[in-house]
């Protein structure tokens, strides 16, 4: 019996891949008012951007250790072997929820398998992440080598991103309100990177244009062997710049490999239509 991969979505994976794989993921909970939908399930960000653009304010809630208990017994019944890789703990409070839970189904079943990892990644950079392992899981390789290739790969996933307006990452707390009004006047938009799972400023571009050209050159900076590598870019419901920096890598890179997909709602709900990003790795990896 292969070992179950499981997950949260703050790992933003097409439904096609999470099908394909067998992959659990379980939901994070966004809120509009008092109204709950499930990330990934009842809620379309599409909808989400669009109300976001119009003013409105959504919320999100991390999973519950009563949720990961839920899941992890069912397994544990089965006698199922699982690995449970988690959204940066530097964002959320839900791998600390996991923990909690393993150790009360521990007491239960103490024979079961179940390593849970913290990325210390986010969105489609965390998902790039839970595809090798799912991949891994399906060619029959054993829980200590996907173990070992998911920490190699967290440790080594670039997150490069820009956000449209600063508005929400003040939001949530990631800018100060100064930077904000600021940046909007002046049409600022940052550069971030994800360091030790944290949202990390890096740099500050006049202009969309501008910031999407450095983003490329910054790939170019980290990455590399580019050409062979799975490259991962979200939007906020931006297509059309997608193409751009899709094209952008094909020419320059060589790249030949690209997961596309729109940022789901529960990290939409933070950074805010029109954000871009772009994963890839800082070393090769061999298996």
């Amino acid at each position: 019996m292969s070992v179950k991969i499981i997950t949260d979505s703050g790992s933003d994976l097409p439904k096609e891949i999470v099908n394909q794989y067998d992959i659990h993921v379980i939901p994070f909970y966004v809120y509009l008012g008092e109204e709950e939908f499930l990330d990934g399930e009842t809620i379309d960000p599409h909808k989400l951007y669009s109300d976001m653009r119009n003013g409105k304010v959504y919320k999100t809630a991390q999973v519950t250790p009563e949720i990961f208990k839920e899941v992890f017994i069912k397994y544990a019944q089965q006698n199922q072997s699982c690995i449970y890789i988690a959204f940066s703990s530097a964002l959320s409070g839900t791998y600390q929820a996991s923990l909690v839970a393993r150790e009360e189904v521990l007491e239960e079943y103490p024979e079961f398998q179940l390593d849970i990892i913290d990325t210390k990644c986010a969105s489609l950079g965390f998902g790039l992440v839970v595809y090798k392992a799912a991949q891994m899981a399906k060619e029959g390789k054993s829980q200590e080598e996907i173990v070992e290739a998911v920490q190699f790969y967290s440790e080594h996933m670039m997150h490069v991103f820009t956000v449209d307006d600063l508005e929400y990452l003040y939001r949530g707390g990631r800018v100060s309100r100064t930077s904000a009004f600021i940046g909007g006047i002046l049409n600022i938009k940052p550069i971030l990177v994800v360091k030790d799972g944290k949202l990390v400023p890096i740099e500050k571009v006049r202009g969309r244009k501008k910031s999407i050209k450095r983003l490329v050159e910054i790939v170019e900076e980290k990455g590399v062997n580019l050409s062979n590598q799975l490259i991962g870019i979200s939007h906020g419901d931006s297509l059309d710049e997608v193409e751009e920096i899709k094209n952008l890598m094909t020419e320059k890179f060589g790249c030949k490999d690209f997961i596309i997909h729109i940022i789901g709602s529960a990290i939409g709900a933070h950074s805010g239509p029109g954000t871009l990003a772009i994963y890839f790795l800082d070393q090769e990896f061999h298996s």
